[in-house]
């Protein structure tokens, strides 16, 4: 009997392809449906693979439906969502994709928010088509600017440094915090200079952040590290929603703390908390960062060359719980 997989959202088609060479496939086709709690214990339970993506949320209720998945397969880099301790206790193998993969994009996006809130793009593109002109030299859409301005970055993993090297090519100050310093040549090389990290906080016209959602990094930007933030700072979010305390977000602009937030990423995914999208100054895009079609297809790649593995009795690539492989696991 072939083995069944279950793919939650339509991926690219050369993925499912090589699925189907070797499995029998049944997929979501609806990209705007994610898949419900229900949907996911049923589909669990009469499939032997799960091939989630980042939105999924595979708790032990939905482990339980199967504990002898033989894999779940995730297009994420680090798998939140996953109860990994349920998967490992029951030998299911947790796969996920490489960072390296999605550093480009994200760092691309992350520049867009960047400009869109520091040149008002986005509230200059409706007011255009709705047939508001103010003039050429009006006073009307006067912004915070990008040249002359400072950088910070917080994280200097992949996604941090690709983010540095496209600053190169701007006259910004650029400075960055992590806690693992760059070498002094690195440092150089991207003109960039490490600050502590309150003093990052309250030097920076614009806060990126690139670092990894976890137990240490969750609220870490919240009110007091707001409050050290310039009135006319910006706060960009391409890494994870839970990073930045969404209350105390919404508070800081509300009460004009800092100028505004360019965000891909929020608290309590799928939703966004409606008064964020009434606020001036901020800029929303729907956790687009790895929307990239050739990137998109190179992340289900991996997912699949996970399976295969897994399906063809070895270990998989990319398991983030490799004792599972453990005899004594």
């Amino acid at each position: 009997m072939r083995p069944r997989v279950f793919i939650t959202q339509p991926v690219a088609a050369s993925a499912v392809e090589r699925l189907r060479a070797v499995a029998d496939v049944t997929m979501n086709p609806d990209m705007l449906h994610i898949a419900s709690r229900d949907e996911l214990i049923a589909a669990a339970g009469t499939h032997d693979v799960l091939f989630c993506l980042l939105h999924d949320h595979i708790g032990s209720d939905v482990i339980a439906a199967n504990p002898k998945l033989k894999a779940i397969a995730s297009t994420t880099i680090t798998p939140a969502d996953i109860d990994i301790a349920e998967a490992t206790r029951h030998r299911i193998p947790v796969t996920v994709i490489p960072s390296v993969l999605l550093d480009d994009a994200t760092a691309d996006l992350a520049w867009a928010l960047l400009f869109a809130v520091g040149r008002r793009v986005v509230e200059a593109d409706r007011l255009a088509r709705a047939g508001v002109i103010p003039g050429s030299q009006s006073n009307y859409l006067s912004a915070h600017g990008v040249s002359g301005k400072t950088l910070g970055i917080l994280g200097m993993g992949g996604v941090g440094r690709a983010m540095a090297q496209r600053a190169t090519g701007f006259p910004m100050r650029r400075c960055y915090h992590d806690p693992q310093r760059l070498a002094l040549a690195d440092e150089a090389a991207l003109g960039l200079t490490w600050l502590p990290f309150d003093e990052l906080l309250a030097t920076v016209d614009y806060l990126s952040i690139h670092v990894n959602l976890n137990a240490k990094t969750r609220h870490l930007i919240g009110t007091r590290e707001l409050a050290l933030m310039k009135p006319a700072a910006y706060l960009i979010n391409t890494a994870r929603g839970p990073i930045v305390d969404e209350d105390a977000l919404i508070a800081a602009l509300q009460e004009g703390r800092i100028a505004g937030a360019g965000l891909d990423v929020f608290e309590h995914e799928p939703g966004i908390a409606p008064v964020l999208l009434g606020l001036p100054g901020v800029v929303v895009t729907a956790h687009m960062g790895s929307a990239v079609d050739s990137l998109r297809e190179a992340m289900a790649a991996v997912a699949v060359d996970n399976i295969l593995a897994v399906l063809a009795g070895r270990p998989a690539p990319n398991c983030w719980n490799p004792e599972v492989y453990s005899r004594t696991a």
